[in-house]
């Protein structure tokens, strides 16, 4: 079985979710009570693992569990890591049994390499915010949520921000609410507030007034997709917060793991965003109600009968809104195709292999 937190069910109560097979959890990955884009890539992982424990046919299971939610590339990489070794094994004489564990020995392996991903991402990205703003006391907005909860460590963007708190210089987090889920108002805020961290929650169409009073020094971001060109798929609302950004000469830096990269997909345009049910929007589910707002009428009107609603799951900043893109592997700036692909690249040059020690951009 695979257990997981009940996202849904946060911050009211901390529900365990059992998913004793493939079914049960592409609906948890699809009802976001498992979300984020590398724990995706741990669900899958896990889920290929469960399916060959139990003796049901790893690839439908894999296929089922790889078209769940499409946005996130993690979740496939996740799902094609476990079931290549399971494959791997099982072509090699391998009995079925050891063939399950050699899935789940890799889904393990990819849990804690993504843990140690948190924590180099966490050091650059610090690295990266005393290189921007030196003097420290950061005001860092957030948007969604990019902390434990999505994450076999402590996180992507979320990540940098604890560091930040840890070493004395985050000042105030700035947390977008995060329509139309609240993720950020649910789960941030959640995650926030048991780092005792001074936050303050915003209503999304609210950080514009932040910026124009002169209160946000950096934004910090997650990704669920980077195409080729340096594009970044993240929660919707992510975009305008990049374009106010520039315009206020605010640094937008995006921090994702190396898994969240795609060089398959050649730039935003190619990049296919979920589309979520419009009665996420016109009506509100009060995150007190466990099971409110999954289907239609469930909730609480707060639009006519028969609106409809436009409800993209994610938007897509270009590469040029983008102050610079944080992984494990170190950070990219300016963010172009070129440079990506180098640090993508299994033999990095002598020049990537400093930017990625330090964790700082280019000169």
């Amino acid at each position: 079985m695979v257990v997981l937190l009940d996202q849904t069910r946060l911050p009211a109560e901390e529900v365990e979710l059992v998913c004793t097979d493939v079914p049960a959890l592409v609906e948890a990955i699809r009802s976001l009570a498992v979300r984020g884009a590398p724990l995706l890539g741990l669900a899958g992982a896990y889920g290929v693992a469960l399916a060959a424990a139990r003796g049901y046919d790893v690839t439908d299971a894999a296929e089922q569990l790889r078209h769940a939610r499409p946005t996130a590339v993690n979740l496939g990489y996740g799902v094609s890591r476990a079931e290549r070794a399971f494959r791997v094994a099982a072509d090699g004489g391998a009995g079925y049994e050891r063939a399950a564990a050699a899935a789940l020995a890799e889904a393990r392996a990819l849990h804690r390499e993504d843990a140690a991903a948190s924590e180099r991402m966490a050091a650059h990205g610090l690295a990266l915010l005393g290189e921007l703003l030196p003097g420290g006391g950061y005001r860092v907005l957030t948007h969604c949520n990019t902390g434990a909860l999505v994450s076999g460590g402590g996180g992507t963007a979320f990540g940098v921000v604890r560091a930040a708190h840890r070493a004395g210089e985050l000042r105030r987090l700035w947390v977008d609410e995060t329509r139309p889920l609240l993720q950020g108002a649910r789960l941030t805020a959640y995650e926030a507030a048991r780092e005792g961290m001074a936050y303050t929650v915003l209503a999304d169409n609210a950080a514009g007034s932040l910026f124009a009073a002169g209160e946000v020094d950096a934004v910090l971001i997650g990704a669920d997709r980077i195409a080729a060109d340096g594009s970044v798929a993240n929660k919707i609302g992510s975009y305008p917060l990049a374009v106010l950004a520039r315009y206020h000469h605010v640094p937008f830096v995006v921090v994702a793991p190396m898994t969240t990269v795609d060089l398959e997909t050649a730039d935003g345009g190619s990049i296919e965003v979920e589309q979520r049910p419009g009665h996420e929007v016109t009506e509100f589910a009060p995150p007190t109600v466990p099971g409110a707002g999954a289907e239609p009428g469930s909730g609480i009107p707060v639009a006519p009968l028969g609106a409809q609603a436009y409800n993209p799951a994610f938007d897509v900043t270009p590469a040029e809104l983008v102050t610079a893109i944080v992984t494990e592997r170190g950070v990219v700036s300016p963010v172009t195709g070129d440079a990506l692909a180098e640090l993508c690249s299994p033999s990095p040059s002598p020049r990537e292999k400093s930017r990625s020690g330090n964790g700082m951009m280019d000169a």
